[in-house]
């Protein structure tokens, strides 16, 4: 019951191969103390407890100020990129604006001259 049965697995050649069954390496019939418990059961000794690892993560001063220069060094790196492309960006606009006139002004002359 507390080990479910996993089906066969068919290969297209029509061989049929069972997976690989877990074994049982674990003592599960209960140990008897040497006392008697209050309760008159026999019961399987506790276990100890064992501590969870700490998941925090701890900075010393050095760490911390590492830390710190790199997201600073970070932000102003992707700042520099942004402002960059932004630059570019207004470069090409002015440029397409300034052809725009230019063609805009042969064309009027072209038609005044006719």
């Amino acid at each position: 019951m507390f080990q479910p049965r996993i089906p066969a697995n068919p290969l297209p050649t029509g061989l049929v191969t069972p997976l690989a069954q877990p074994t049982v390496t674990a003592d599960i019939t209960p140990h008897h103390t040497d006392h008697a418990a209050a309760c008159n059961h026999h019961h399987a000794p506790a276990l100890a407890p064992v501590p969870a690892p700490s998941s925090a993560v701890r900075l010393t001063p050095a760490g911390l100020a590492v830390v710190v220069a790199g997201g600073a060094g970070a932000v102003l790196v992707v700042g520099t990129v942004l402002v960059s492309m932004l630059l570019a960006v207004a470069i090409s606009a002015a440029s397409v604006a300034v052809c725009a006139v230019v063609l805009r002004s042969l064309l009027n002359g072209r038609n005044r001259r006719h």
